[in-house]
């Protein structure tokens, strides 16, 4: 699928490999923004996406303009995720091998808009519907306070999109721990899941 010069391609197992540097300093551009304002490393990058890539069924669906990468989103069943996500979803006796896990979605600030977000999911829910035992998709937001310090005024929440692409809040959280711009080491943070069924 394209938009204009826009080509977003889906990649799994070992074709994952080739991009792992560039999706890694993409990563850490994005995840510097408000709300995640990640203070992240290549190195802990590249670790994070060769264990992805090395998943059983994960997928890696990525932005290109022209050949630049400018976008990437990534998801896997959540049985093959990390039991920090599992544990909400353990607690409130899902079936784990029932839900697929959504990732991160980052894409370049000048090429939001354009409906790039869209096929990510798109592109997302069409590889987890291959597998017949799920029926269930989630993913995580990273919980912010209103009066952050870095939060920017312009600021807006993904909420509206999300609940247009059909998902819906959920009181479940997880956390994760990762070192924020104004942090001297990593710090644990609190992420509410949001699911849709299929």
């Amino acid at each position: 699928m394209s938009l204009g010069n826009i080509n977003v391609v889906s990649f799994t197992g070992e074709a994952i490999l080739p991009y792992i540097k560039e999706l890694g300093n993409l990563r850490m551009k994005v995840f510097r923004e408000f709300p995640y304002l990640y203070d992240g490393t290549l190195v802990s990058e590249e670790a994070y996406l060769n264990t992805f890539a090395s998943a059983k069924n994960s997928v890696l669906v990525i932005a290109f303009d022209e050949s630049q990468v400018i976008g990437a989103s990534t998801a896997l069943p959540l049985s093959e995720e990390t039991p920090n996500v599992q544990q909400p979803f353990i607690d409130e006796a899902y079936d784990l091998e029932q839900i697929f896990y959504f990732g991160e979605s980052v894409l370049l600030p000048e090429y939001r808009g354009q409906g790039i977000g869209v096929q990510f999911f798109e592109h997302r829910e069409a590889f987890a519907k291959q597998f017949s035992s799920i029926n269930l998709l989630t993913f995580c937001g990273v919980i912010r306070p209103e009066d952050h310090p870095r939060r920017p005024a312009s600021y807006t929440t993904l909420d509206q999109f999300w609940q247009n692409r059909g998902y819906s809040k959920t009181a479940m959280i997880c956390k994760m721990e990762w070192q924020d711009l104004d942090e001297s080491q990593e710090s644990s943070k609190r992420l509410q899941f949001w699911i849709k069924r299929i």
